[in-house]
């Protein structure tokens, strides 16, 4: 969201998380240019501007809108493209709004089913991944583990594994 920031476009937010040996223990995401607060904390549910969110399960992969970002490593950026080129034809159609949290609280609230990116940094999906989690969604890496720097998948369990497949 910092380039949205910059550029005076909606999305840019702040999000904060703490951990502890176990993990995020809480997590919050304020995006005031949209009017939106979303916070969680372990065990107990996930919340948008006060009000308790569950993200959309079951979804069908050819009924999912998916969110994603891109590096801005052109290397990479070229492999990324081609992986999208893919997976269009294969799912409803993709929203890109180049703020990472706020891409998880979608998915978190519904508003998108499912979400992936590849080199975040764990400040990135820390704050989003605990509140999509509290919200009914798995968050992984590429290969189905922890979230980490090569890859973030977000949705609810049913469209998560599908995209994990086809992302590899």
């Amino acid at each position: 969201g910092t380039t949205n920031y910059f550029y005076g476009l909606p999305g840019w937010n702040t999000s904060i998380a703490a951990k502890d040996e176990q993990g995020v223990l809480v997590g919050a995401v304020s995006a005031p240019s949209i009017n939106s607060f979303w916070s969680a904390q372990r065990g107990k549910g996930a919340f948008h501007n006060g009000m308790r969110i569950n993200c959309n399960e079951p979804v069908n992969l050819a009924k999912a809108l998916i969110a994603t970002g891109f590096t801005y490593d052109l290397k990479l950026r070229s492999s990324q493209g081609d992986l999208m080129n893919m997976l269009i034809s294969k799912i409803r159609d993709v929203r890109r709004t180049g703020a990472a949290a706020v891409d998880l609280c979608y998915v978190a609230m519904g508003a998108v089913d499912g979400y992936f990116e590849a080199t975040l940094k764990e400040w990135d999906f820390a704050a989003g991944g605990l509140i999509a989690t509290e919200a009914g969604a798995k968050i992984s890496g590429r290969h189905g583990g922890k979230p980490d720097s090569e890859m973030v998948i977000c949705a609810g369990p049913t469209l998560h594994s599908e995209l994990v497949k086809l992302i590899n």
